[in-house]
């Protein structure tokens, strides 16, 4: 799971109940909107999300586009938290490449 995906999916679990328009996802995860789309895309696609077009009443009259919401799901939702909590896992594990490898050449013990 990449780390674009991790910081939206963390953005959407913060308030799992709550509808997000896209823009504003592209803000609160501090990333552009070509990178947080496709991830929605992805993410609807498989399940994880779903999404609703703004009614055109609230629409009308305002100086903006139709917002489309997202929100994710309750599957979504257990299956992101597991997700983002063994990529954590996954991340810790994780030696940094400037500490010396036990064995390695000129490396500690």
């Amino acid at each position: 799971m990449t780390m674009p995906t991790q910081a939206l999916l963390r953005v959407l679990l913060a308030e799992p109940e709550r509808d997000w328009y896209g823009l504003e996802l592209c803000e609160l995860a501090g990333m552009p909107s070509g990178t947080v789309y496709p991830i929605l895309a992805r993410l609807e696609q498989v399940g994880w999300l779903e999404s609703r077009w703004e009614e055109p009443e609230t629409h009308a009259g305002r100086a903006r586009p139709r917002r489309r919401y997202y929100r994710i799901t309750a599957d979504g939702a257990e299956q992101a938290s597991d997700a983002v909590a063994r990529a954590y896992r996954a991340r810790r594990q994780q030696a940094p490449a400037w500490l010396p490898r036990p064995g390695a050449a000129g490396g500690g013990s």
